[in-house]
């Protein structure tokens, strides 16, 4: 990756800040773009006008663009609270931004690049007063398989779908990382690793997939009343 040009947005913090610093150990340039503030690109993704500025000012700084990765997460509210325009805030940020940024960088990545997008393990389960953060993960995941087809042969689109990542310093133990057929709960690096991996070389044979990353919590069947699982009434 030495002097190759990555994007990140949402990388101030949690999985974005470890897959720039993974990056940068491994000699990329990197370039921020997060609402919070901080020594990078301060802006929020959700406006246009935003995205265009945001996107000029790496195309000027550099003239082209090998990673683009797309993390910003969205808001979560459920249905009972989420208004039209808290929903459509977070498919702004989760949907939309991803979209726009591969759509103005498009004429601009260089031979070999990949496009990133994060989804969840919440894009095929969920729980209760989630709907706008499922919604804009379910819909980046297919994003990038639509992507992947229309830049085929130009830029290898995948996407990552997190399960559990402690994105602080809190040490899970017993029933909360136990449930998890690994026995812990993630962190960031866990999803950074497969970043690095699918933006390499070694990774030329895939595109338009979608790699969930959950300690095998979405492959484990849960029945009431066997293997100690049991549902309160």
């Amino acid at each position: 990756m030495n002097r190759k040009v990555v994007v990140i947005t949402g990388g101030a913090h949690g999985i974005g800040k470890a897959t720039k610093e993974a990056f940068e150990a491994e000699g990329a340039i990197v370039e921020v773009i997060d609402a919070a503030e901080g020594d990078h690109y301060v802006g929020d993704i959700s406006k246009k006008e935003v995205l265009e500025a945001f996107a000029e000012y790496v195309i000027q700084k550099h003239g082209h663009v090998d990673v683009l990765i797309n993390d910003a997460p969205p808001v979560m509210q459920g249905i009972e609270e989420c208004s039209y325009e808290t929903f459509s805030y977070a498919l702004a940020v989760g949907v939309t931004a991803a979209f726009y940024l591969t759509k103005l960088f498009m004429e601009h990545f260089s031979e070999g690049a990949s496009v990133i997008n994060l989804s969840s393990s919440r894009d095929r389960m969920s729980m209760p007063q989630t709907e706008s953060y499922t919604a804009a993960k379910g819909g980046i995941a297919a994003l990038t398989h639509a992507l992947a087809v229309s830049l085929a042969g130009r830029v290898r689109v995948n996407s990552i779908s997190p399960g559990w990542i402690e994105t602080g310093d809190e040490i899970w133990q017993g029933p909360d990382a136990l449930q998890q057929p690994v026995g812990r709960v993630g962190n960031p690096m866990d999803i950074a690793h497969m970043i690095l991996f699918l933006c390499s070389e070694k990774a030329g044979f895939i595109t338009g997939e979608n790699i969930c990353i959950d300690g095998g919590m979405t492959r484990q069947m849960i029945y009431h009343g066997e293997h100690g699982w049991s549902k309160a009434e």
